[in-house]
């Protein structure tokens, strides 16, 4: 039986012309521009990653729950805040001036 979440997945990657690595890096810096723009966090700050590591943790451990395998779960969480992660650093070692 597929859950609710996988049949949310399958419609959403119909929907979008992506494979489902690129929605998970979209995700993560979607998140990062939520943490920015509505919560109001630095690009500097450490703490703009937490609602994209938040949801990464949400939506793998949904994926573990259905039996997807560990190795794609590190996989997406790796894709989903790797990009928000080097952005910070760079902001932080001022190599962009935000």
């Amino acid at each position: 039986m597929t859950s609710n979440y996988q049949l949310f997945k399958l419609w959403f990657t119909a929907v979008l012309p992506l494979a489902k690595d690129a929605i998970h890096i979209y995700v993560g810096f979607l998140c990062l521009l939520v943490s920015l723009l509505l919560l109001r966090l630095r690009l500097t700050s450490f703490w703009s990653l937490v609602p994209g590591l938040v949801v990464s943790l949400l939506m793998e451990a949904l994926d573990l729950r259905d039996g997807y395998a560990w190795a794609e779960s590190a996989k997406d969480l790796i894709n989903t805040n790797l990009i928000p992660f080097l952005f910070v650093l760079l902001a932080r070692w001022r190599v962009i001036n935000i």
